[in-house]
């Protein structure tokens, strides 16, 4: 029987669950190209090394853009060579793959990440939304009738669902989460220090310092970047209110669309989830008081899962079994 294999195809990551293993692989979503020859050199940890330092002649590419595909071949090739890995381990050949993709896809590009998976190596390829996912892989009964509402803040978008009954009742998924909120502090460095950074350095600042709440004794970090007017290296230090100034709007955006989703259902599922609370999965969760914030505004306790990061791929492969293990039935 063939194995069954959970890919969170993320903007930001690629992460392989493998049944019986668990995460064997996670790389950044990066492909580095050689423009002339239009070959590929480095998939992953490697490419991810090269961006915003290569030469002129290789580009550093990120095939998905807010969660679906934009260059179709590249997604291909990077699958590939991660599927490639995974069988120089011997993990197995043409496995049942179950991909993850945001609710509000087209049709389009629903077939494109078909498409890629299939091309890859996979055998049978199924495709399911990423909330869903998410919340079976933080652990959530989804199956039951009571109602469970998860928030997956990933690179490229922000899912927001209400499960009940193995299902999505109510659902949003907005183009804004971590690659937004990395621009948005690229941006703020510009606008009020006047230096020019890189989004590997914006990504680092969020991490080490970022926070969705004001502190009254904020962190500081000291950042490098180009000036932009004498065009020289230079060294500013940055505290961890004006990163949150910084990406408030964004921040904003994810809370109301949570609203969105909470003022469409039914007054007994709201009513669940004041008992059981918000689950907050992605990396978005390991934003600093990310939870506070958004239990302040919707007036319900939020918890963030265990690993945030692996939710999406481990739940792809749970629910690849729970099908199989239904069917077999």
């Amino acid at each position: 029987m063939a194995k069954e294999i959970g890919i969170d195809l993320g903007t930001a990551n690629v992460l392989i669950y493998v049944e019986g293993k668990g995460i064997v692989l996670n790389e950044p979503s990066v492909v580095a190209i050689d423009t002339k020859t239009d070959k590929v050199l480095a998939v992953g940890t490697e490419a991810y090394q090269m961006v915003g330092r290569t030469p002129g002649n290789i580009r550093a590419v990120r095939p998905l853009k807010d969660g679906v595909i934009s260059d179709f071949d590249m997604t291909e090739a990077m699958l590939s060579y991660f599927m490639a890995k995974l069988n120089a381990k011997g993990v197995m050949s043409r496995p049942n793959i179950m991909v993850c993709a945001p609710t509000n896809i087209t049709e389009i590009e629903r077939k494109a990440i078909i498409g890629a998976a299939e091309k890859s190596g996979g055998g049978k390829v199924y495709l399911e939304y990423e909330p869903k996912v998410a919340a079976i892989g933080a652990g959530l009964d989804i199956f039951s009738p009571i109602a469970s509402m998860i928030i997956d803040m990933g690179g490229g978008t922000s899912d927001i669902a209400v499960l009940s009954l193995g299902d999505i009742v109510a659902s949003e998924s907005i183009r804004v989460a971590g690659d937004k909120m990395n621009a948005d502090i690229a941006g703020y460095v510009k606008r009020e220090h006047g230096l020019q950074i890189g989004e590997r350095t914006a990504e680092q600042i969020k991490i080490k310092i970022g926070t969705a709440t004001p502190l009254d004794d904020p962190e500081e970090m000291e950042v490098r970047g180009r000036d932009n007017f004498t065009g020289m290296p230079r060294t500013i230090t940055l505290n961890a209110n004006e990163v949150e100034a910084a990406m408030h709007d964004t921040l904003a955006q994810i809370v109301n669309a949570a609203h969105q989703v909470l003022s469409v259902i039914q007054p007994e599922l709201a009513a669940d989830i004041i008992d059981r609370g918000v689950v907050l999965t992605g990396g978005g969760a390991l934003l600093r008081g990310m939870d506070k914030l958004i239990s302040g505004h919707l007036g319900v306790p939020v918890m963030i899962s265990e690993s945030p990061l692996d939710n999406v791929a481990v739940g792809a492969g749970k629910l690849l079994e729970h099908m199989h293990g239904v069917q077999g039935k």
